[in-house]
């Protein structure tokens, strides 16, 4: 369960990170150009390479 919170931590942090320091400066890209999705999604995938369901 450490696993699982720790990594879905680091992916949030690195989901807002990528939006705030790469971003999408047309506004068009669906994942970067809002905070919310961009760190939502760095959540899932920090959850998923977490290995906290294998």
């Amino acid at each position: 369960m450490v696993r699982l919170i720790v990594g879905v931590l680091i992916g949030a942090t690195l989901g807002f990170a990528y939006f705030r320091l790469v971003g999408c400066s047309s506004g068009l890209c669906p994942i970067t150009a809002n905070p919310y999705i961009s760190t939502l999604y760095g959540a899932l995938i920090g959850a998923l390479l977490s290995g906290a369901w294998s």
